[in-house]
């Protein structure tokens, strides 16, 4: 007998025949002899028209309340699946973030996970019930409603699976697995069968949307198996699993881009100790992440300063920024939303070298200009303009190889 975590998402309990679809998936794990924890995220859509229904009452308002009403999209999710599976002959108990005391910080929209309290799961699972857990959301230590951010439902799953020690996590999306780039943007697309944490971390923080980097930051801590598997098919998935020596064979493994990106400039900075901590402490201090960062050569004491910032915290950041640029005595602040990160992502990088400067080839080749650089052991990003993405992207598919499966041996 294996203790498996079952995660769906969203377009996997979008409607009642999904939810029963989700039901059935369920009790057939465990009459296969296994214990069964199954995470939910909000139906389809809803938490996108919970938030409509927020900005429509204010044009700024307070994450704490705004958590209260997000979470109640994963209240119905669980429910709904708890009766399903109820209804399918099935024990089941749902518990909502607060109940299983999934406790975390007190950063709200985007809280992390500082503890789980799974006795309840274990006294439901001795019962034989399939326990249903609502994902995405949690409570701080002050008993206050918080949410874990887009995606956060992943991070439940993986969290749960660590904290009851599961035999295996399983992530179930509306995609059969993790794809060498998005088959929407590149038909030539490959799913692969298995990826390291550490590429799927990456891929993940670069804009790749089949798991969110919380999660996966998770599974490669605790090494929990995790799999990615379609909720409407049986296809096996994809493993994301430990390193090994086959997986350093492959320059690239995926291509990943980022539409979600803004470009802030900052011209005539001081060049002097103690600015750019000044700068980038204020984002830190509103929970703002920076994400590439560059910075010209000094000419007549100044300098210019670039740097990306999310899409939805550039109103903030903006706001931030063009305060302590009149506080430090530099010039103008110019933003731009008309970008994308494009990306490179494989352990093989490690070893072989002119990787990045086949990328900048490539781009080149397509009369696609680089505006800001960022590597690391295994991945290299460029920003360029926005429109250019869906071309890069397919240019460097096919020039990494990945249109074709790898040879074998």
């Amino acid at each position: 007998m294996a203790l498996i975590v079952q995660k769906y998402g969203g377009t996997s309990v979008g409607d009642v025949d999904r939810i029963k679809n989700v039901a059935r998936r369920s009790i057939a794990a465990q009459a296969a002899g296994h214990d069964v924890v199954v995470v939910v995220s909000a139906m389809s859509g809803e938490t996108n028209r919970l938030l409509k229904l927020v900005s429509q009452i204010s044009d700024r308002p307070s994450e704490r309340e705004q958590d209260v009403v997000l979470a109640t999209g994963e209240q119905v999710s669980i429910g709904l699946l708890a009766l399903a599976i109820q209804a399918q002959g099935g024990k089941a108990t749902s518990f909502l973030g607060h109940q299983v005391r999934i406790t975390t910080d007190s950063t709200f929209s985007k809280a992390r996970i500082k503890h789980i309290d799974a006795e309840r799961i274990v006294e439901a699972l001795k019962q034989k019930h399939i326990v249903v857990v609502a994902g995405f959301q949690g409570q701080d230590e002050q008993g206050n409603i918080t949410t874990l951010g887009r995606g956060g439902s992943d991070t439940t799953g993986v969290a749960l699976a660590v904290a009851l020690k599961a035999d295996a996590c399983e992530i179930y999306t509306d995609v059969n697995g993790v794809y060498t780039t998005d088959p929407n943007v590149c038909p030539a697309a490959r799913k692969l069968d298995r990826i390291s944490y550490e590429e799927m971390l990456e891929l993940a923080s670069l804009g790749a949307k089949v798991l969110q980097i919380r999660s996966v930051e998770f599974a490669m801590k605790y090494k929990v198996p995790l799999w990615v598997k379609s909720s409407f098919t049986d296809d096996p998935g994809t493993l994301v699993c430990e390193e090994d020596k086959s997986m350093e064979n492959v320059l690239v493994s995926g291509i990943a881009y980022d539409k979600n990106e803004a470009k802030i400039d900052i011209n005539g900075v001081p060049d002097t100790p103690g600015v750019a901590a000044k700068i980038f402490g204020a984002l830190s201090e509103r929970n703002i992440g920076v994400d590439l960062i560059v910075q010209t050569a000094s000419h007549q004491g100044r300098t210019d300063l670039t740097f990306t910032v999310g899409k939805t915290d550039l109103p903030h950041a903006r706001e931030l920024v063009e305060r302590v640029a009149k506080e430090i005595n530099a010039g103008a602040v110019e933003t731009d939303v008309e970008v994308s990160k494009v990306s490179i992502v494989g352990v093989g990088m490690r070893n072989h070298s002119g990787v990045a400067a086949k990328m900048f080839q490539v781009l080149s080749g397509e009369g696609i200009n680089i505006q800001l650089i960022a590597t690391s052991e295994i991945k290299v990003s460029c920003l360029i303009h926005a429109k250019y993405t869906e071309l890069a992207v397919r240019a460097l598919h096919t020039a990494f190889g990945l249109d074709q499966p790898p040879v074998e041996g």
